[in-house]
């Protein structure tokens, strides 16, 4: 597994506000659109390409385009959702896809309860989206359903992740596939409820509110 931490003053100025307690959810949506675009930015460094030739007004040339197949973004729901806009913006040519997980609270363990991909993904580059990587549990779920359906090149783009979180990620990819962790600060730690320090509370309420 590698890991990408996402040093930048900009970066580091729209989690300071994405921390604060008093910014209201629609700046928050706003300011995790943001801040997910200047994530994709590195999330999409290793996309692949393919040569194409182009015919500029002045002469013909050779450029890049995406290579196809085209890439999927998978939001995780429902926190994810508040991160596919800033994703899909850089990458306007990928299929998104849809996975349905949640915590379960007392056995901190993910539980699928929903899903929208292509039963095969050989040969997909996949980028998962997720707010926290707080135990992992989540996250490795998600990477084990991509897996299990043929693919082996998966990046994952996250707000902030905890370092226990990074542990299992790390500890269950192995040497199974190629996948990175794109992050914009790796905190603390987690405390005894499981939610990272200092964190930013949790995301899918303060993206859509308390259901």
């Amino acid at each position: 597994m590698r890991l990408h931490v996402a040093d930048h003053p900009l970066v580091a100025h729209k989690l300071a506000v994405l921390r604060d307690a008093q910014t209201p959810s629609p700046t928050f949506r706003q300011l995790v659109d943001e801040l997910v675009t200047l994530l994709a930015y590195e999330a999409t460094r290793d996309v692949r390409t393919a040569e194409v030739e182009i015919r500029t007004p002045v002469a013909t040339t050779t450029g890049v385009k995406i290579a196809d197949p085209n890439p999927i973004v998978v939001p995780i729901l429902r926190a994810g959702l508040g991160m596919l806009e800033g994703m899909t913006r850089l990458l306007p040519t990928a299929e998104v896809g849809f996975l349905g997980l949640q915590r379960d609270e007392e056995t901190l363990e993910a539980i699928t309860y929903a899903n929208r991909l292509p039963d095969d993904l050989t040969g997909r580059q996949c980028f998962l989206l997720d707010p926290m990587l707080a135990t992992g549990g989540t996250l490795v779920a998600s990477i084990d359903y991509l897996l299990q359906r043929g693919a082996r090149d998966v990046t994952a783009v996250c707000l902030i992740a905890a370092p226990e979180g990074l542990k299992v990620v790390e500890e269950f990819v192995g040497d199974r596939a190629d996948v990175q962790v794109v992050v914009a600060a790796v905190d603390e730690r987690l405390d005894e409820h499981a939610y990272i320090v200092p964190g930013l509370g949790d995301a899918g309420d303060r993206l859509y509110g308390i259901v």
